[in-house]
């Protein structure tokens, strides 16, 4: 017996109601694109974060290219004491607020310091307009990150030049040195320190004699900073540029 026309109306309202309509059912791409345009906020979210920690390096070394040493070398610098405590301390503080002795050498190669570290490069102060001296509570930290300092005491603009060609021309110099003007060692001297080691000459007597500079970095690039079993390079330091 055929349907009555109340009956047909009745069965496609029951089949309406069970079938939603086509605007209501999930759109797969438009999932998937919600879904991309997320995850890509996320990652700028993670990256921005990274920046705003001052881009402090986690993993030590990672690849920069490191040093043979694993301690020091006999005729590549001289080993000097090294204090156990090598904590941080607020920059509002001098070593001498903290240690009325200072430093165990001049420059030092080893103690407590504050929590920034300079960026890789060489700094010109005195002689390049806007540039500030590198604290030794600043270089300190270098060196505990197994980074290597080169302090000069130089007025000739010509043995400055040559110094920052010699420093510049080493392979490691870009990862792990750190050049500053320093009026605490004596007029005409270079000094070279990293953790424990301190090499210094007259320039006087023995030229910039980059061969000694390149050895020093050789050996100890990266090797004997205490706080990274790597090394971590200074190509990211505190908010201090050359």
């Amino acid at each position: 017996m055929p349907q009555s026309r109340h009956r047909r109306r009745s069965a496609a309202r029951r089949s309406a109601r069970r079938v939603p309509p086509i605007s209501a059912r999930p759109n797969r791409s438009r999932i998937r694109r919600w879904l991309y345009l997320l995850a890509s906020a996320l990652i700028a979210v993670l990256v921005i974060a990274g920046f705003a920690l001052g881009g402090i390096p986690l993993g030590g070394g990672g690849n920069a290219q490191q040093g043979q040493a694993s301690e020091p070398v006999a005729g590549i610098g001289q080993s000097v004491d090294k204090p156990d405590d090598r904590t941080h301390f607020a920059a509002e503080f001098t070593i001498t607020d903290i240690n009325e002795d200072g430093y165990t050498t001049t420059p030092p190669t080893s103690g407590r310091h504050w929590p920034q570290w300079a960026s890789c490069g060489f700094y010109r102060d005195g002689i390049a307009p806007g540039t500030a001296q590198l604290a030794d509570e600043v270089i300190v930290h270098n060196m505990e990150h197994g980074n290597i300092v080169v302090s000069y005491n130089l007025a000739d603009q010509a043995q400055v030049d040559a110094l920052e060609d010699a420093f510049s021309d080493i392979g490691q110099s870009n990862q792990w040195g750190v050049a500053r003007h320093y009026d605490q060692i004596p007029a005409g001297t270079v000094a070279l320190t990293t953790w424990g080691v301190i090499d210094q000459w007259n320039v006087t007597d023995d030229g910039i004699n980059k061969d000694r500079i390149e050895r020093f970095f050789e050996a100890y690039s990266g090797r004997l900073g205490p706080e990274f079993p790597n090394g971590s390079p200074c190509t990211i330091g505190g908010s201090m540029r050359p």
